[in-house]
């Protein structure tokens, strides 16, 4: 058994070339993402492409202060705080291409009981994650390096309005992008074991 060669090329990539990405292929990339299953064939996703400096550097600031205030609760060294919300700034501001996807509630059944709405987002936010991969699975594809960046999923309201996107364009992934840098090597892929990952009953 093996992984089909369009899925194995697929890899978390930070390194990347100082090429621009043509709004084309992320365009087209964005309809790949949008074939993805979603509950009550809708599609609650909304794609955000960050190109301004500005922008990006609202983005950084403002996720920045969400997880610099998690990080000093967590109780981190003050200094270690500021290298890692520092770091985070650069990956968003310095890569060729950023695109945010964000969940919103259209098309899906709204519920007066907080156990079924519970799992009707918990619906959205799988196919928002069946989306992201799509999206990455065609940048791949037509050459491009891309990372999924979890930061959104924990400050979705600061990521919005950072981005003075609408009330309900709740962002909760970002992918970086971009040609990939041609000296990198990526890690061998650990094996997949399959008897402690999976059990016919």
């Amino acid at each position: 058994m093996t992984v089909p060669g369009f899925i194995e090329a697929r890899r978390s990539i930070r390194a990347f070339t100082d090429n621009t990405v043509p709004r084309d292929r992320i365009d087209a990339w964005i309809e790949a993402a949008c074939t993805a299953p979603a509950p009550h064939h809708s599609r609650p996703w909304r794609f955000v492409v960050v190109e301004q400096e500005e922008s990006r550097r609202a983005l950084a600031d403002g996720m920045g202060r969400a997880w610099q205030t998690d990080l000093e609760r967590d109780g981190l060294a003050a200094t270690r705080v500021d290298q890692l919300v520092a770091a985070s700034h650069r990956k968003i501001e310095r890569a060729p291409a950023l695109v945010l996807g964000c969940l919103t509630w259209d098309g899906l059944d709204r519920y007066p009981d907080e156990h079924r709405q519970r799992a009707e987002h918990g619906m959205a936010l799988l196919s928002l994650g069946a989306a992201v991969e799509n999206f990455m699975l065609a940048c791949a594809a037509d050459g491009y390096a891309s990372c999924w960046v979890a930061a959104p999923i924990f400050c979705p309201p600061a990521a919005r309005d950072a981005l003075d996107l609408p009330p309900d364009w709740l962002p909760h992934a970002m992918v970086v992008l971009g040609e990939p840098d041609p000296d990198y090597v990526g890690r061998p892929r650990p094996p997949v074991p399959l008897d402690d990952l999976r059990r016919f009953v």
